[in-house]
């Protein structure tokens, strides 16, 4: 599909924030229903909107995941396993606790 300067698309915030994706836009990035959106903040003040791409790893938790990998060889023993009685307190508190990463928030969230 090409796209020209002159298409635009428009869509409206909800009270929390929330918008629909305009159908050209979906068509154009071959977006579907559960698929990951990027926005990039150009230093002119626009913002891009693209297909996320699966396959890629986020930059930062690689780097974050780096960094503890190389604390643990450096400082093994600053290491502590996880006492029973933690499990059991975690445990407790997430009981029959039911949610949908994916759902959107309720009024009372936001």
């Amino acid at each position: 599909m090409a796209v020209t300067p002159a298409q635009f698309s428009e869509s409206t915030l909800t009270d929390r924030y929330q918008t629909t994706i305009p159908d050209p836009v979906r068509k154009f990035l071959g977006l579907n229903k559960r698929d990951k959106i990027c926005y990039t903040i150009q230093s002119d003040g626009q913002v891009v909107i693209s297909r996320a791409d699966q396959t890629e790893s986020d930059p930062l938790l690689g780097q974050f995941l780096n960094f503890i990998a190389r604390d643990i060889e450096k400082n093994p023993q600053h290491l502590q396993a996880i006492s029973s009685d933690l499990v059991d307190r975690v445990q407790s508190l997430v009981f029959e606790v039911d949610f949908d990463i994916d759902a959107p928030l309720s009024d009372e969230d936001e």
